[in-house]
């Protein structure tokens, strides 16, 4: 059952993605709502840094027009925390969801880097289920 996997392999929200199309404005935004810079990370010529006040993280990066669709109340994607990413795109794949990623992702960031992969809703919204690897 999926809930079953979901609730096995995730521990509540790690992050909300919001694209920008000026870093230096969304820094000084963020800040002076009280967050600070929790990381700060290149991805190829894209700049990318987290910020978190209490428990909630927002990470931001630098996108196209086409990317940021600039409207209001944008948000690219909601990502909830695993700890074991591959184990849960294993559990999701073949239960009639939208999985947009072919394998397990991923990236450089933190540390050890991270996994993640992506689902898409009936309203084209995006969940990404991401593992900081420790």
């Amino acid at each position: 059952m999926i809930k079953d996997s979901i609730e096995q392999y995730t521990h509540g929200l790690q992050h909300v993605g919001i694209p920008t199309l000026d870093m230096t404005a969304t820094t000084d935004f963020w800040k002076k709502l009280g967050f600070t810079l929790k990381g700060s990370f290149e991805n190829g010529p894209v700049m990318v840094k987290f910020f978190e006040l209490n428990n909630l993280v927002i990470e931001t990066w630098e996108a196209s027009i086409e990317e940021a669709n600039q409207k209001v109340g944008a948000i690219n994607h909601i990502s909830i925390d695993t700890d074991d990413a591959e184990a849960l795109f294993a559990a999701l794949k073949g239960n009639d969801l939208n999985v947009l990623n072919d394998e397990v992702q991923q990236l450089p960031f933190w540390e050890k880097g991270i996994k993640f992969f992506n689902i898409q809703g009936p309203n084209q919204e995006i969940v990404e289920f991401c593992e900081i690897v420790k």
